[in-house]
């Protein structure tokens, strides 16, 4: 499946994959920083954004969804950074694709299968989807019922797209997330070794990269880095912009 895409600078290229739920403009503040220096291409995986819609979602058809986005940019290889569920697709195409994968940065996330998280918010997601809405006051109140958080409920609602004149719906594929999410996005990365670059990039407030960890991340990516960025959690890349963006492009150049 070819991609939406944004793309943008001009240089060596650099894929932004975002992560769960989200949108290739999670990851805006990184695209303007680098594409200063870099051509950068931000990506919506499938079932989110713009991108199309399949009943099939595990990291191997994800990780193929990213080559041929290239194929069809004729791009030959990349630089990958990849968030969350980004980031583990980006491990996949490193693994699967090592020879289009020029460097790999991988935020706050591990080469491990997680324990199945954010079901409140899949049920609530599920929720929304079922609705027939009017306003995006009203599927707010829906997802309240399921995730106290504002913030989080505000970040989930992007997806809520007008549809007709008086009617909202979810851009995201919930159907297809649930149905894959404990099978196929909760899953490893597997695959032989990676031999390039890579870095790591952990939030000290966050629990995704612990240090058991360490053994998995050196075994499938033996010229690892990981780097801590302090006094952030999991949004590292919202929480701390200006170090995470000097990171990532000081690894790149």
């Amino acid at each position: 499946m070819q991609l939406n895409l944004v793309d943008s600078g001009g240089g060596s290229a650099v894929i932004l994959l975002h992560g769960m739920f989200g949108s290739l403009s999670n990851l805006g503040s990184v695209s303007r920083y680098l594409s200063k220096d870099f051509r950068v291409i931000s990506l919506d995986l499938r079932n989110h954004g713009k991108s199309g819609h399949d009943s099939v979602m595990d990291l191997p058809s994800m990780a193929l969804d990213l080559i041929e986005t290239l194929d069809s940019l004729n791009i030959a290889r990349a630089a990958v950074l990849g968030h969350s569920l980004g980031g583990k697709v980006a491990m996949q195409a490193a693994l699967n694709f090592p020879e289009r994968v020029e460097k790999l940065i991988v935020a706050d996330i591990s080469p491990v299968r997680y324990k199945q998280t954010h079901s409140d918010v899949l049920d609530g997601l599920i929720a929304v989807d079922q609705t027939k809405l009017n306003s995006r006051l009203e599927a707010d109140e829906i997802l309240s019922n399921f995730e106290a958080d504002a913030n989080v409920r505000g970040f989930l609602l992007t997806n809520l797209v007008r549809r007709k004149k008086s009617e909202f719906q979810l851009r995201l594929n919930v159907s297809a997330i649930a149905k894959n999410y404990y099978d196929g996005l909760m899953a490893a990365p597997v695959g032989a070794p990676f031999g390039g670059p890579a870095l790591f990039l952990k939030a000290e407030d966050s629990a995704y990269i612990q240090d058991k960890h360490r053994s998995e991340i050196s075994t499938l990516f033996p010229k690892a880095n990981i780097q801590v960025i302090p006094n952030v959690g999991h949004w590292l890349h919202v929480e701390d912009p200006k170090t995470f963006n000097k990171i990532v492009a000081g690894f790149l150049s």
